[in-house]
């Protein structure tokens, strides 16, 4: 069985800085790490190769310091490492994002089942993998919360607003997970060693066959216009002694106003 994982590296930070002009996000001067759920997509790629057995590549789409993430990977267990990467893939939105991800996949594969986390906490449109799936014209299952292969199958289970979906897709197929499929392990040191020792395959877009009007900023169909901060502002009263009772029937009447009680 071969299984793809889709890894991202996102921006440690909570002060994220973004281009005015192009509404893109500065990355530079942020620490980086590997987009948390994208690990618990990994770690149930582990799971099915200890269970049956498996080869498992992990592709990520960054810049050439994306490869620390992609070491980590590599350290964690994974056999193979792709990082797409040119000049001409920066400001890529999801869709562009997707169809250099996608052409990667076809190129490197083919793949039983790709894996990636259900969104990534420097954009959280949770679009990647649904559009992916779209592009290779295969299964797709979003919100995953288990998954178990079986033969020319995969069951997963769904965490949905109503409660829990299952649903049985045929392989190929590609499944975005959640925290709550599993627990992702820590490498071990002679896992570090050997990922410091393993090549990791570089892709540019001449690579994959796409011009530069197909991917990045010129490629992308959707553009971040306007970028707004939310300001909280508060107006503060204070209660006490003789007022406290005139206090509670103040908030009383703000609450009913706000259709609270």
């Amino acid at each position: 069985m071969r299984i793809a994982v889709l890894i991202k590296q996102v921006p440690d930070s909570d002060e994220i800085k973004m281009d005015p002009d192009k509404g893109t996000m500065i990355r530079e001067g942020s620490g980086n790490i590997v987009n948390p759920l994208d690990l618990n997509a990994l770690q149930a790629a582990l799971d099915v190769k200890k269970k049956c057995g498996a080869d498992i590549s992990v592709i990520s789409m960054g810049p050439k310091q994306a490869d620390i993430a992609l070491r980590e990977a590599l350290a964690l267990g994974a056999d193979n490492a792709y990082l797409v990467s040119d000049r001409f893939f920066a400001g890529a939105d999801s869709w562009a994002t997707a169809l250099a991800l996608a052409v990667t996949i076809i190129k490197t594969g083919p793949y039983d089942i790709i894996l990636a986390g259900e969104k990534a906490t420097d954009g959280e449109t949770g679009q990647v993998g649904p559009e992916i799936a779209a592009m290779l014209d295969i299964p797709c299952a979003t919100y995953v919360s288990f998954m178990d292969i079986d033969d020319m199958f995969v069951t997963v289970k769904r965490t949905v607003e109503d409660g829990i979906e299952t649903q049985r897709l045929y392989l190929p197929a590609l499944i975005t997970v959640l925290s709550d499929i599993n627990d992702p392990a820590m490498p071990t040191l002679s896992g570090k060693k050997r990922a410091r020792r393993s090549d990791i395959s570089v892709i540019s877009a001449a690579d994959i066959d796409l011009s530069s009007e197909e991917v990045g900023l010129a490629g992308s169909p959707t553009r971040v216009v306007k970028i707004e901060h939310p300001k909280i502002t508060r107006h503060t009263e204070f209660y006490c002694g003789k007022d406290i009772e005139h206090g509670i029937e103040h908030v009383m009447k703000v609450l009913k106003e706000l259709a609270i009680l």
